[in-house]
């Protein structure tokens, strides 16, 4: 087989950067090379000509992940009338649904990498993008009445416990729950 061009193996770089930002999301970083090669149509071996280990593919799939949250608060606010308020709620809703919920692979990388994440040095990348992601969020999610920890640390939860109980019925009252104790006027 012959060599690629630069430009397609940029573009298989992105790709496999983009599927392991979607696998770990939805099974954790613990998702072997082979398999996540296979995902990304590509070969176990090439994995080697492109990162320099699974850490650095980590490191980089943890910054596409907070990437894409980024953009979402970033088309929030775009797309809302009603401003900063209105894109909040809007955050809200889609991230307490049934649908974020059962959806991991393309939700939230807070809630999706946070059981990875603690078991990760302070120094690694991944951790500080993390880090600073989380509070990024965090800041977006702000209000007069509410620090936006507090208001993530509820939607986080939320979400965490909802997909753990996601066959019963109280997988959706937490949904609920969470959902009003954010959106009620106070």
């Amino acid at each position: 087989m012959g060599r690629v061009s630069q430009a397609q193996a940029r573009e298989n770089r992105e790709r496999v950067v983009r599927t392991a930002s979607r696998l770990f999301r939805e099974q954790g970083t613990h998702v072997g090379v082979a398999e996540l090669m296979k995902a990304a149509g590509l070969t176990h071996g090439g994995f080697y000509k492109q990162f320099a280990s699974k850490e650095a593919l980590i490191d980089e799939a943890t910054a596409q992940a907070f990437e894409e949250l980024a953009e979402r608060r970033t088309a929030a606010l775009e797309q809302g009338a009603g401003g900063r308020t209105a894109a909040q709620r809007a955050l809200i809703d889609a991230y307490l649904s049934v649908e974020h919920r059962d959806n991991a692979a393309e939700g939230c990388p807070a809630a999706a990498l946070a059981h990875d994440m603690a078991r990760e040095s302070g120094g690694r990348e991944a951790h500080r993008v993390y880090a600073e992601g989380v509070g990024d969020f965090a800041e977006f999610l702000a209000t007069e009445d509410q620090d936006g920890i507090t208001r993530l640390c509820t939607m986080l939860g939320a979400l965490v416990l909802a997909r753990a109980t996601k066959d019963v019925p109280i997988s959706e009252e937490i949904l609920r729950a969470a959902h009003a104790a954010l959106t009620e006027t106070r």
